[in-house]
């Protein structure tokens, strides 16, 4: 992605490249994190909150890593916003759980990173090139669950987030346009195992989940000036995971996700710091605002054999909250220690900016503790 902007006009550029799709989230800095990061949740709306069954959990819920056992280390890649057609504008994410029993519990890691290619840096006085830069966004999170009893589960992570928009700064700027800043999640997850059944195994868990986690609790992002800090994109996710059929060879799980941004801002645009922002984004709308804040994810997957699944889902967001409204498809294949998925976005509108979106992922999972 080749551009000639100003460093205040690459800085806001970025921005719109990164919020054009995230609606409600265009009031928050950092917007990648909300990024569904992996294949399979992906296939199925984006719902993953309360399945949370894979290393995925720990963006997902990382209350989920309370109840899985052994280990898995799995890679997503996915170009970004494909209707741009810009090869460098992509999205990569690495995660790794590993069960330490030592220490109570199943430990996590994953790394996020969103490309926004090179940008060419202008003066007003002429257009020729007088520097260029490669903007990016990345985030490190470390989390860890544990079973507080047999039926539920508690998840806390903690994260480290670069945002690099624009390095280069002028003398009319406080800043450049890099912030760093770090946030944690809390995750719960209820996962009775009387209601499991005999031909179900127990390390994926029963027939009935329900899970709670809130993301990116931490300061505001600082890029040019302190006092034109953003909030973090901080999110209340509640889901629920039904698995209604399950024998020897075949299992059908559904999964519902509801999430709202935890983001207040006043008329004049002055956002509200936590803890006030987690109240005031209920009580400053009104009930029919408050639930037009809602997104809902809902993602059937099937399991042929533990071997092959497929999987649909859609994702809904009222016009009032930004409209994406998309179709999501996927399909997996496991085969001894490996697996493979992926996952396509259908939007109905014309060419809107995830529509055919790919995302691919590859994973090794093993059984036995490292």
């Amino acid at each position: 992605m080749k551009k000639a902007f100003s460093t205040v006009g690459a800085v806001l550029l970025m921005f719109s490249v990164t919020q054009s799709v995230f609606a409600q989230a265009g009031s928050t800095a950092v917007p990648f994190l909300m990024i569904s990061p992996n294949s399979r949740a992906s296939g199925m709306g984006e719902a993953g909150t309360g399945i949370a069954d894979d290393a995925a959990s720990i963006h997902w819920n990382p209350a989920g890593l309370a109840f899985q056992k052994g280990g898995e280390v799995s890679i997503t890649h996915s170009n970004w916003l494909p209707q741009f057609n810009l090869s460098d504008l992509f999205y990569d994410y690495f995660n790794i759980k590993q069960e330490m029993p030592e220490y109570g519990g199943t430990f996590g890691a994953s790394i996020t990173y969103l490309n926004l290619g090179e940008f060419i840096v202008t003066t007003e006085k002429g257009p020729d090139a007088v520097d260029k830069f490669k903007g990016f966004e990345f985030a490190v999170t470390a989390g860890y669950g544990t079973q507080v009893t047999d039926d539920f589960g508690l998840g806390l992570n903690l994260r480290y987030i670069n945002s690099s928009l624009s390095p280069i700064g002028t003398a009319q700027e406080k800043g450049s346009g890099i912030a760093n800043d770090f946030s944690f999640d809390l995750g719960f997850l209820y996962r009775p195992k009387s209601l499991i059944i005999p031909v179900v195994d127990e390390d994926i868990g029963g027939l009935f989940s329900v899970g709670v986690n809130v993301t990116n609790l931490g300061p505001k992002v600082t890029y040019i000036d302190a006092a034109q800090a953003d909030p973090l994109p901080t999110q209340l996710r509640v889901g629920f995971g039904i698995t209604p059929m399950k024998d020897q060879y075949n299992s059908l799980t559904l999964a519902v996700d509801f999430a709202k941004l935890l983001v207040y801002r006043e008329p004049n645009g002055a956002s509200h710091e936590l803890p006030k922002s987690i109240i005031t984004s209920f009580s400053q709308n009104s009930l029919d605002q408050n639930i037009k804040y809602v997104n809902t994810s809902v993602g059937l997957e099937y399991w042929y054999d533990k071997k092959v699944a497929l999987r649909m889902g859609y994702f809904f967001e009222d016009p009032l909250n930004g409209n994406r409204n998309f179709m999501t498809f996927g399909a997996g294949l496991r085969y001894d220690i490996y697996g493979f998925d992926f996952s396509y976005i259908s939007a109905k509108e014309e060419n809107h900016p995830l529509s055919e979106t790919l995302r691919f992922t590859l994973l090794i999972l093993w059984n036995e503790i490292l």
